[in-house]
């Protein structure tokens, strides 16, 4: 079934590109596998000569186990129904439906995957390790103190320091899970189920942001992409999925203001800053997300939110400032941190390049087919969209890629690329880079229609085989 829309636009290869373009496709897939392949080897040996890289499946955080849970046949079943039927609901149910419809998949992909290890190791247990936010919640009786004597707590050789994951993060991670305590949600349980409903959302924003563009048939397409995402397997329960999630919601506000396909889009603008504040103080790491958001407004060819956007992000930034917590004083103490710990022993020429691999298997076969074909499409878009240019975020080029979704992919691209060389992420990408990751996504659209089916079964069997090969560490 074909979709009219708004704008026009048809994500459509020429007939030239079908023909070039497919083998390249599955050239571009092969070849990063054999890179996972090689860093896994080099991995090994490197592991087995000195210990100096700490994962004990190269370069993945998990351990060899082949295993099956409750969860296997709900994952089975939930990959089948989306793989047969995905891509013709995605075209014809209505818009809120779809939204609706790719949250409730999204989830049971997220679950079923989680209980391949089991209620307890899947879930419940996720978040209690000694190194995650759950183990400092106690320590958050006196919020206003806590908050104050935060970076007091960071280095290893300050007393009580914090478990790796709160000291690793400004204070909104573990806030969160200090909020949900206090809610009478506390524990692993209660924390895994919010990490799993809120990361499932993450499908949902991007395809609103990917519509507010003016890119309705490249979300529809996309849409059964984002439900059998890879990454599936890190979102639950991991804390990164939230963070994906905040992060993503932010960005599709900025596009609903910058667009103005809302009734009031100043406000939205103030809520897209303050969730984009929030996520500054989530992750460190995450502020790189200001180069989709410059994407956004690029494309919308439009400041007109930046300033309600800024306010917003001000006000987070205030309220943490005044509360006693100061975010330059944090990262710096961090990065102390972070090489008094087993960063200064995992060797930077090794995790620059495997952690592309990891990532590889994050977003799937799929997507490094589609981000093929967005990188072969960006210097034409780029040109387009300069000032002074011919620039329409709508139009195709001659690849048959619209320009917006092009700039938009590029730029996640972009950010994951700048963390990937500033050497703060050494491993455990698998979980840090989700809220990068999910953004690229979107290129499967860009994929021939008779090829989506066959790309998304293959999407669909990598976190299977990952689930049930391996036992990962989130």
């Amino acid at each position: 079934m074909k979709l009219p829309l708004r704008n026009g636009v048809d994500i459509q290869p020429t007939q030239d590109d079908t023909r070039t373009g497919r083998r390249r496709d599955v050239l571009a897939a092969a070849a990063a596998a054999l890179v996972f392949v090689v860093a896994a080897v080099v991995g090994t040996l490197i592991q087995r000569a000195d210990g100096s890289l700490y994962v004990d499946w190269a370069p993945l955080y998990a351990d060899w186990l082949p295993h099956v849970g409750p969860g296997t046949p709900l994952a089975l079943a939930v990959a089948a129904a989306v793989v047969l039927h995905g891509h013709r609901l995605a075209a014809r149910l209505p818009w809120r439906g779809l939204l609706a419809a790719v949250w409730a998949a999204a989830m049971a992909w997220i679950w079923s995957l989680a209980l391949v290890d089991g209620w307890r190791r899947g879930v419940a247990e996720r978040l209690t390790a000694r190194h995650e936010y759950l183990r400092g919640v106690d320590r958050f009786q006196d919020i206003g103190a806590a908050l104050r004597g935060f970076t007091g707590h960071i280095l290893l050789t300050q007393p009580d320091h914090w478990p790796a994951h709160i000291a690793g993060h400004p204070p909104g991670a573990v806030l969160t899970f200090v909020g949900l305590d206090r809610l009478g949600l506390g524990g692993g349980a209660w924390a895994g189920a919010f990490c799993v409903t809120v990361g499932g959302s993450a499908a949902v924003a991007v395809l609103v942001t990917l519509r507010a563009l003016g890119q309705e048939r490249a979300a529809r397409t996309a849409a059964p992409f984002l439900v059998l995402a890879p990454g599936a397997v890190w979102v639950g329960a991991s804390a990164d999925g939230y963070f994906a999630a905040v992060a993503a919601w932010g960005l599709a506000l900025l596009a609903l203001a910058a667009t103005r396909t809302v009734r009031a889009p100043g406000a939205v603008a103030l809520g897209s800053g303050l969730l984009l504040g929030l996520t500054a103080y989530l992750s460190y790491g995450l502020t790189l997300l200001a180069l989709p958001a410059a994407a956004v407004l690029l494309l919308a060819r439009t400041a007109r939110p930046l300033p309600f956007a800024l306010t917003g992000v001000a006000v987070v930034a205030g309220a943490f400032t005044l509360a006693g917590f100061r975010w330059w004083e944090g990262y710096s103490l961090l990065v102390e941190r972070y090489y008094q710990g087993v960063a200064s022993d995992r060797p930077y020429a090794y995790w620059v390049w495997a952690n592309l691999a990891v990532a590889s298997v994050v977003a799937g076969p799929a997507c490094v087919a589609g981000a093929r074909r967005m990188l072969s499409a960006v210097p034409d878009a780029a040109r387009r969209l300069r000032p002074g240019g011919l620039g329409d975020p709508h139009r195709q080029g001659g690849s048959g890629a619209p320009d917006g979704l092009v700039m938009l992919t590029f730029a996640a691209l972009l950010a994951l690329l700048v963390a990937d060389l500033s050497g703060m992420s050494k491993a455990e990408t698998e979980r840090i880079w989700l809220p990068f990751l999910l953004w690229l996504l979107p290129t499967t659209a860009l994929l021939p229609a008779p090829d989506r089916r066959r790309w998304l079964l293959v999407q669909a069997c990598l976190p299977l085989l990952v689930n049930h090969l391996l036992l990962t560490g989130w």
